[in-house]
């Protein structure tokens, strides 16, 4: 089976949503995902295993919920959506000049072009706002913590929940799953 991401929304985040990166591994190779792998503590993990991604989402969810009391999205990718994503940033500069302040937000859904149209018309201090299929990328040039785009208006403009990575996160996802 090739590898897949699963993207843990608001895990290990200022002090919310704590959750022990062995014991979420755990949890995948319980339910025969394995072998999963995690990055960092912000509930990043390659696993493996048969299903949609809406199918695993749901699972996911499902099994962080009764495990952890985690109330969480989780937004599943395999290999070749994750590098279509990497492939159609529209934000090359940002990627190598400024990678820890370009961020890869995965959807729910494909965001509609007035929702991002608002969010862009939103954007201060240089900040860019583009979307792709189910995704959507945002450079804060002044950094994120300063921004007015943040996740509960984000969501709102877009109509769907999202979880953000940063571009040097992104890549070593790919190069992650690259391994196997």
């Amino acid at each position: 089976m090739a590898p897949r991401i699963a993207l843990f929304r608001a895990v290990n985040v200022s002090g919310a949503n704590k959750v022990a990166m062995t014991d979420l591994k755990a949890m995948f190779e319980d339910l025969g995902l394995g072998p999963a792998r995690t990055l960092q503590a912000a509930g990043s993990v390659v696993f493996h295993g048969p299903g949609s991604d809406t199918t695993l989402e749901v699972l996911l969810e499902t099994e962080a919920a009764n495990r952890f009391g985690l109330k969480s999205p989780v937004f599943v990718r395999d290999a070749a959506e994750w590098d279509v994503i990497i492939a159609h940033n529209p934000f090359p500069d940002a990627a190598r000049d400024e990678p820890n302040r370009l961020l890869v937000m995965p959807l729910k859904g494909r965001p509609a072009p007035e929702g991002v149209a608002a969010l862009q018309a939103a954007a201060q201090h240089g900040e860019r706002v583009a979307a792709g299929e189910a995704c959507a990328y945002f450079h804060y040039a002044g950094g994120v913590g300063e921004s007015k785009l943040t996740p509960k208006l984000i969501e709102r403009c877009l109509g769907f929940a999202g979880t953000g990575r940063n571009w040097n996160t992104a890549l070593k996802l790919a190069a992650m799953m690259a391994e196997g």
